[in-house]
């Protein structure tokens, strides 16, 4: 499983940028080929929508998964930042201190 956008307002060189997410390959299937499989679909779509770049999130904790997106071309790139909310917490606007 896995999901493609088009980022059509944030683009690369004057070309479309395409964001991969939510990739998910069961333990059992993993290493048969079919997460390469399902890269070379997604990056034929990304060709197909004349992307000129493809960009994607992968967890540090996760060195298999850099492995396999750097043996597919990927390279690493940018440092990720998360802000998580609680359930029904009310968000401060820091910007008015």
């Amino acid at each position: 499983m896995a999901q493609i956008d088009y980022l059509q307002y944030l683009t690369y060189k004057g070309g479309v940028r395409a964001q991969i997410e939510g990739v998910r390959i069961q333990k059992k299937y993993r290493n048969k080929g079919i997460g390469k499989r399902l890269f070379n679909f997604l990056l034929d779509k990304a060709k197909q929508r004349g992307c000129q770049l493809v960009q994607l999130t992968t967890d540090k904790s996760r060195p298999e998964a850099l492995k396999f997106y750097e043996s597919l071309g990927f390279v690493p790139s940018h440092i990720g930042m998360k802000l998580h909310f609680k359930k029904n917490e009310r968000v401060e606007n820091k910007f008015n201190e």
